[in-house]
């Protein structure tokens, strides 16, 4: 196949800091800064859940000059011209999309996973409907329904928890709350919760009172596609999905839906709540696609599991307690109140020696927002670097070194020179 400029170019990109110093980049001030970033991923351990790293293919095809063209429509009714070939790659990226996830119908057009939910709801619903959706402090997502976010201002919202002693899915509430507010959607899927979510059981419930069932699988779509959590369909009426955390793709959104809700959706995107796609975006979801179909992402999926049950129980070891007694998927929750640290302080402990994480509310939080009781840890990332079981026992002793000895500075700067040490052994880009 004969190279064009661009593919020539771009054969030789091995790393994010090669890219924008290969493609002589101009502006050194934002070239700097994509270095500098590039070197604090490589040399910080990542266990922020919602966050991983795509293939180098995925990142060549984002920086494409699919960017240029503008395609507002869906393949074959475009308002633009010159859409020829943008529309085969929308074509393969929807094919893939529903390969992989056994969908009816899928479009790869959100921006992001909050313009997919606000696509999904306006395509369903009218403003003042009845939505039930998981509250945030006990694991949901902003777009379930908190009062800050359109969700919670658009729609009517009665909102779920999880068991009190068990933080589990409570399925009596829920059922409950269904049957008497009668909600003309039920949300379900979480951005903070470690055990297996029963989208049968959701369903079943939601046909009740004839409401329709989202599940927002941003977080376990990659277990899903890997067939190692269960699947929404044939359950959920539509499944919304971010692309880029355990799918390890671009940046950006996907729906999924029934057919007879395929029209709506559609609508709801574009012209609905978006104008052009991101034609590089899909281009590069159809190539994350592709890789999360081949049999070695299943293995990673699988590690991705192993990595986050073993930090769990060796952090249980420590006496550390687990939101939910430990994890099915690739996160969990610290509860550090044993600890006696709050969620906050543990987060600028633990980014001083270079492990990033997210604080987070535990179940019926005291503590403010702001502050929380609890962090969350997901393991996508580390695995994506190699990393495995022994290497997961000893990120959890740096983790609890650091918060033990968090006014330190002397042992921290030996903590952080031994989190260096154990990035170089597994490097991002090699």
């Amino acid at each position: 196949m004969k190279q064009t400029a661009f593919s020539k170019l771009f054969s030789a990109f091995t790393s994010p800091s090669q890219i924008a110093r290969t493609s002589m980049i101009q502006d050194t001030t934002i070239l700097d800064l994509i270095t500098k970033e590039s070197n604090r991923q490589e040399t910080t351990l990542n266990l922020i859940a919602s966050e991983n790293n795509c293939s180098i293919e995925v990142m060549r095809a984002s920086a494409s000059p699919l960017t240029n063209k503008y395609a507002e429509g869906y393949p074959g009714k475009r308002y633009y011209a010159g859409c020829e070939v943008i529309d085969e790659v929308e074509k393969i990226a929807i094919e893939r999309c529903k390969k992989l996830f056994n969908a009816e119908h899928a479009n790869v057009q959100p921006h992001a996973g909050s313009q997919a939910n606000m696509a999904a709801y306006f395509a369903v619903l009218k403003p003042g409907d009845t939505i039930l959706g998981m509250s945030l402090a006990e694991g949901g997502h902003l777009t379930h329904g908190h009062p800050v976010n359109f969700s919670g201002t658009v729609y009517n919202v009665v909102q779920y928890k999880v068991h009190p002693e068990t933080h589990l899915l409570d399925f009596d509430e829920i059922e409950a709350l269904t049957l008497a507010h009668k909600p003309k959607l039920i949300i379900c899927g979480a951005s903070a919760y470690s055990r297996t979510i029963d989208f049968e059981r959701f369903a079943q419930i939601a046909k009740k009172v004839g409401a329709l069932l989202m599940a927002d699988i941003a977080h376990i779509a990659g277990l899903i596609a890997a067939g190692l959590h269960p699947s929404p369909f044939p359950h959920a009426d539509i499944a919304t999905s971010t692309t880029h955390k355990t799918l390890r793709g671009p940046r950006g959104a996907i729906i999924m839906c029934k057919k007879e809700l395929a029209e709506k959706i559609d609508k709801a995107v574009m012209p609905g709540t978006q104008g052009g796609p991101f034609m590089n975006v899909i281009a590069a979801k159809a190539v994350a696609f592709h890789e999360a179909l081949d049999p070695s992402f299943k293995e990673y999926q699988k590690q991705v599991i192993v990595n986050a049950q073993t930090l769990a129980q060796s952090l249980q070891k420590k006496g550390y307690d687990i939101v939910a007694g430990g994890t099915d998927n690739h996160l969990f929750i610290v509860d550090l109140r044993s600890k006696n640290v709050s969620g906050r302080a543990a987060e600028i402990a633990l980014a001083n020696v270079g492990i990033t994480c997210s604080r987070s509310c535990i179940p019926f939080d005291t503590a403010k927002p702001w502050i929380t009781s609890g962090v969350r840890f997901g393991t996508p990332s580390l695995s994506t670097r190699g990393m495995k079981e022994a290497e997961m026992k000893q990120v959890a002793d740096l983790v609890d070194r650091a918060i033990m000895h968090r006014e330190d500075a002397d042992a921290l700067a030996g903590i952080s020179q031994e989190v260096k040490a154990l990035c170089e052994l597994f490097p991002i880009y090699k």
